[in-house]
C-alpha cells in the first residue's frame, strides 16, 4: 500500500506550479456549467482574484525567511542538534518529528510549518539510517491538525464579537461562539489527540525496515553564515555600525514593546503577524552582528520563490470558487448546497467537513473559506438544529485535512528541505486515509 501510494503521486502528481495552473482550469471549466457563467465571467472573476493574497503571499514569505533565518543562528544550531540527537533509532526519530511538529502546528500554525521542518532536517544530519523523505513528511503532516488549534482562524473569527460575524453568517451567528465550544470543547480535543496517536503510528509504521534511499548530501549542507571579523583598528563607521549588537537590541526591543502592547494590552491574537515579529525579534538578538542577520536573510530569501509565483494562481482560484456572475451563484455556494440537501442533524456535520475538505482543494485558505461557506453552511446547520461550534469545526476540519496532499501549505516545508512535493506527497496520502477514519468517525460522534 505504501509503495503504491509512493510511486502513485510520484507518477501523476505535477510540480506544484504545473498543479496549480492544472485546478485553475478544472475550476474555471466546473464553475461554467454549474454556476451558469461564461468565460468571460470566469476570466473575469479570476483575474479580480490574482490578487487578493499579496498581503498574505507576503506574510508567508517572511515567516519561511525569517523563520529560516532564526534557525541558522549559531545558539539555536547548537539547541536543535541537541534535541535532534536524542532519538536513538530511525522510528524514534519519525514519532518524535511528528509529535513535536503536531504539537507545534496545534499551537501556532506559522510557528509550527517551520519548527518540525528545520527540526527533521537537523535529525537527517545526524542519522544515515532515516529516511529523509519519511521524515519531512512527518514534520508536514503535524500540519493537518493546525485548525484544530488555538491559532485557527475559523473558531478565533467565530469568538469574535461584532456585526461582522452576523454579517458574514447571513445573521445565523448574532453573539460569538466561545472557543470553549469549538477549540477547547472535549470533543475536538480528543479528536485531535487521536489524530496525533494516528500520524504518529503510520508514519513510524512506514519507515522502511531497509533500503533506505540514498539523499543528495547537498539537501542537507547546512549554510556556513560565519563572520568575516574586521580588525578593529581597521574598521570604517559604516563597518562599526553594521557590527553594532545595539542596533539589534533596539530594533529587537521596540518589536517585542509593539508585542506586549498589541497581545497583552490589547488581548489580540498570536497571529501570523505577530510570530513574523517573534521571529525577527529573536533572529536579531541571536545573530551575532546586524549584518550576520542580512546575510543569513539573503540565503533564506531563495526558499521563498514557490510562495511568490503560486500565491496569485490560487487567489485566482478563490476569485473562480467565489466569483457571483449574473446567474447569481457561485460555484462554492452550488458545492455547500449539495452538501445541505442531502443532510441531517447526525450526518451534516461529516458532510459539512467533507464539502470542506473538497472546497480545500481549490481554496486552500482559512479565510476563503469563511467567505465561501460561512453564509450558507451556519443558517442551514441552524434550521437543522446542529450546534455552530460543531458547524464550525467541522469546516475547520475540512481545511486542514486536504492539506496533506494540497502542495500549496507545503511550499514554506518543501523549500526548508529541498524537496518536491512528489517526495512526500505518497506519505502524506497513507496519513490523509488514516486521519479521515478518525475525523470522519469524530463528527459522526460529536453530532449524536
Amino acid at each position: 500500500m505504501i509503495k503504491f501510494c509512493v510511486r502513485l503521486v510520484q507518477r501523476w502528481l505535477p510540480e506544484p506550479f504545473i498543479f496549480a495552473i492544472l485546478l485553475t482550469f478544472v475550476a474555471a471549466l466546473v464553475a461554467m456549467p454549474l454556476c451558469h457563467q461564461t468565460p468571460l465571467e470566469v476570466v473575469e472573476h479570476w483575474g479580480g482574484g490574482v490578487w487578493n493574497l499579496l498581503e498574505f503571499a507576503m506574510q508567508m514569505a517572511l515567516v519561511l525567511v525569517c523563520g529560516s533565518t532564526l534557525a541558522a543562528a549559531p545558539v539555536i544550531k547548537r539547541a536543535i542538534n541537541a534535541m535532534a540527537s536524542l532519538p536513538q533509532s530511525a522510528p524514534a526519530a519519525i514519532a518524535l518529528v511528528t509529535v513535536v511538529s503536531a504539537l507545534s502546528c496545534w499551537l501556532n500554525w506559522g510557528f509550527g510549518l517551520i519548527v518540525g521542518v528545520v527540526f527533521a532536517k537537523a535529525i537527517a544530519r545526524q542519522r544515515s539510517d532515516v529516511d529523509y523523505r519519511l521524515l519531512i513528511a512527518s514534520a508536514y503532516s503535524g500540519f493537518v491538525v493546525w485548525h484544530a488549534g488555538i491559532s485557527g482562524s475559523i473558531p478565533l473569527t467565530m469568538a469574535t464579537p461584532g456585526e461582522a460575524l452576523a454579517k458574514a453568517t447571513n445573521g445565523a451567528l448574532i453573539n460569538p461562539v466561545p472557543v470553549a465550544q469549538t477549540i477547547l470543547n472535549w470533543h475536538n480535543l480528543v479528536i485531535v489527540l487521536l489524530v496525533i496517536i494516528g500520524i504518529t503510528i503510520a508514519n513510524t509504521l512506514m519507515h522502511p525496515k531497509r533500503g533506505i534511499l540514498s539523499i543528495d548530501p547537498a539537501l542537507l549542507k547546512d549554510d556556513d553564515n560565519t563572520t568575516t571579523s574586521t580588525s578593529t583598528s581597521t574598521k570604517t563607521p559604516a563597518q562599526r555600525l553594521e557590527q553594532s549588537k545595539l542596533l539589534s537590541w533596539l530594533v529587537a526591543l521596540m518589536l517585542v514593546a509593539y508585542l506586549v502592547i498589541h497581545l497583552g494590552v490589547n488581548d489580540a491574537s498570536l497571529d501570523l503577524g505577530a510570530v513574523i515579529m517573534i521571529f525577527l525579534a529573536l533572529g536579531l538578538v541571536l545573530h551575532p552582528t546586524p549584518v550576520d542577520y542580512v546575510r543569513a536573510f539573503g540565503k533564506a530569501t531563495s526558499g521563498a520563490a514557490g510562495i511568490i509565483l503560486q500565491f496569485p494562481f490560487y487567489a485566482g482560484i478563490m476569485g473562480i470558487v467565489t466569483g457571483i456572475g449574473v446567474s447569481g451563484i457561485s460555484l462554492g455556494g452550488v458545492l455547500a448546497q449539495a452538501c445541505i440537501q442531502i443532510s441531517n442533524s447526525v450526518t451534516y456535520p461529516l458532510l459539512t467537513f467533507l464539502c470542506a475538505a473538497v472546497l480545500n482543494l481549490f481554496v486552500p485558505s482559512g479565510g476563503g473559506h469563511w467567505a465561501v461557506q460561512a453564509p450558507v453552511m451556519f443558517t442551514a446547520g441552524a434550521s437543522l438544529g446542529v450546534d455552530p461550534g460543531l458547524t464550525g469545526m467541522a469546516i475547520s476540519w475540512g481545511d486542514a485535512w486536504t492539506n496533506l496532499i494540497q502542495p500549496f501549505w507545503a511550499l514554506p516545508a518543501l523549500a526548508i528541505a529541498r524537496l518536491d512535493a512528489r517526495d512526500i506527497m505518497g506519505y502524506c496520502l497513507i496519513d490523509l486515509l488514516v486521519t479521515g477514519v478518525i475525523i470522519c468517525a469524530g463528527m459522526l460522534v460529536w453530532a449524536m
